[in-house]
C-alpha cells in the first residue's frame, strides 16, 4: 500500500482504488456499504437493480478480503434486504464467519403497516479461521451475575457482550455527535468495540466506504493507522 495513503481519505471509487493494490496492508476492514434502499447521497442514488448491486457487492468484497493481512478480520454492516447474499458471497471467496451480530438499537425506523425495523445486521469474517486478532479483555462487559445477584462465579474481568448488540443508539439528528449533512452515520461506540476487538495498536484500519469518517476518527483516537475511501 503507497503512503501517501497513510492515515488519509482517499476520494475515489474503491473497487478500482484496492484493485490497484498489490499486497495486502489491512489488518481490519469495516465496511457499511449503501444498503441498495433508495438513500439519495450527494452523487449516488442508491437503488440499483438486484442483480447489478448483488454482482457489485461481490465486487468490493472480494477486493477488500485481497487487501486484507491474512490474520485479518473483516465486518460487513448490512440490512435485512441483502443480508443473505452478503453471507453467501462470503462464502464463495473464502472467508470464514466467526458471529452474525445483530445490532439492535433505539430510535427505529417507524411504520404503519409493518412491524418497526430496529436493526442492523454485522458480519464478523476473518480470513484464517485459526489465526487472527481478538482481543476479549478490551470488550468485556459486567455480567448480571456481577450487577444483580453479586455472584462469587462472577469473572471480575466480565463476560463478553451477547451476538445481539442493544447498548449502541442510532445518530439521530438531535445528538451532537451527528453530522447532519450524513443520512446514516455509525455510532464511535459501536467502531470502539469493533476495532478494539480485532485490531492492536499500530495496526491499520481501512473503510471502503468512509462516509462521515467515524471508523478513521475512532481508529486515529485508538492509536490505529486507517484508510477511508
Amino acid at each position: 500500500m503507497e503512503k501517501k495513503f497513510l492515515n488519509e481519505i482517499i476520494c475515489g471509487d474503491c473497487v478500482k482504488v484496492l484493485g490497484e493494490v498489490k499486497e495486502p496492508f489491512a489488518d481490519l476492514v469495516f465496511s457499511d456499504p449503501p444498503f441498495n434502499i433508495g438513500y439519495k447521497y450527494d452523487k449516488y442514488h442508491d437503488k440499483k437493480e438486484s442483480n447489478n448491486y448483488i454482482a457489485w457487492t461481490r465486487d468490493w468484497m472480494t477486493v477488500c478480503k485481497k487487501v486484507l493481512k491474512p490474520t485479518g478480520s473483516f465486518y460487513i454492516a448490512i440490512g435485512d434486504d441483502y443480508a443473505a447474499n452478503v453471507k453467501i458471497i462470503a462464502d464463495e471467496i473464502g472467508l470464514f464467519m466467526r458471529n452474525w451480530i445483530i445490532w439492535h438499537y433505539t430510535f427505529g425506523q417507524q411504520t404503519k403497516s409493518k412491524f418497526a425495523r430496529s436493526h442492523t445486521h454485522i458480519f464478523y469474517f476473518v480470513k484464517d479461521e485459526k489465526n487472527f486478532t481478538f482481543n476479549d479483555a478490551a470488550v468485556r462487559v459486567p455480567s448480571a451475575r456481577q450487577l444483580v445477584y453479586e455472584d462469587k462465579r462472577a469473572n471480575p474481568a466480565g463476560k463478553m457482550p451477547d451476538d445481539v448488540w442493544d447498548g449502541f443508539s442510532r445518530v439521530c439528528g438531535t445528538f451532537k455527535e451527528r453530522a447532519g449533512w450524513h443520512p446514516c452515520q455509525m455510532p464511535e461506540k459501536l467502531l470502539t468495540r469493533i476495532i478494539l476487538a480485532s485490531s492492536n495498536e499500530g495496526d491499520w484500519v481501512l473503510d471502503p466506504f468512509s462516509g462521515s469518517g467515524t471508523t478513521a476518527v475512532v481508529a486515529s483516537k485508538l492509536g490505529r493507522r486507517y484508510t477511508g475511501i
